[in-house]
């Protein structure tokens, strides 16, 4: 099964650290169970939409990255639980992408665009670069 994991731990500044290590946990939980991360997108640190209190504190914006990876549903739910003992953690979810065929996941892409601007300036630059090493 294909799934998506968008995660929301807790912002420390300068501390970046801290979210490489929680998303490398989450990975190798799944590497580890004989799965696939088809890819780990950051999308920076955003104000949450209403402020949430978690492990005792109130958070108004988190660090959110998004890993999208293959596994079995024991393995998707030892990852839930893995982040939900987290205490570094603010928020996350995990969605199934497709109905589990290989013809429904086979075009999912392991990184996660923010939003279409983002996507059309990632092809303008690898264009670009295609005509630089033509030139």
């Amino acid at each position: 099964m294909l799934y998506e994991l968008v995660a929301v731990p807790k912002v420390r500044p300068g501390n970046i650290a801290e979210i490489k290590e929680i998303a490398r946990t989450a990975g190798s939980l799944v590497i580890a169970s004989h799965g696939v991360v088809r890819g780990i997108t950051n999308w920076g640190t955003f104000l949450l939409t209403k402020p949430i209190r978690r492990h005792g504190k109130r958070h108004q914006e988190g660090h959110h990255f998004v890993m999208r990876f293959d596994c079995s549903p024991l393995t998707q739910e030892a990852v839930k639980r893995m982040l939900g003992l987290d205490p570094r953690m603010v928020r996350f979810g995990v969605v199934k992408l497709g109905d589990g065929t290989l013809d429904s996941i086979k075009n999912y892409e392991g990184r996660v665009m923010w939003n279409k601007r983002e996507e059309a300036m990632e092809r303008k630059e690898e264009f670009d670069a295609q005509l630089a090493g033509r030139a």
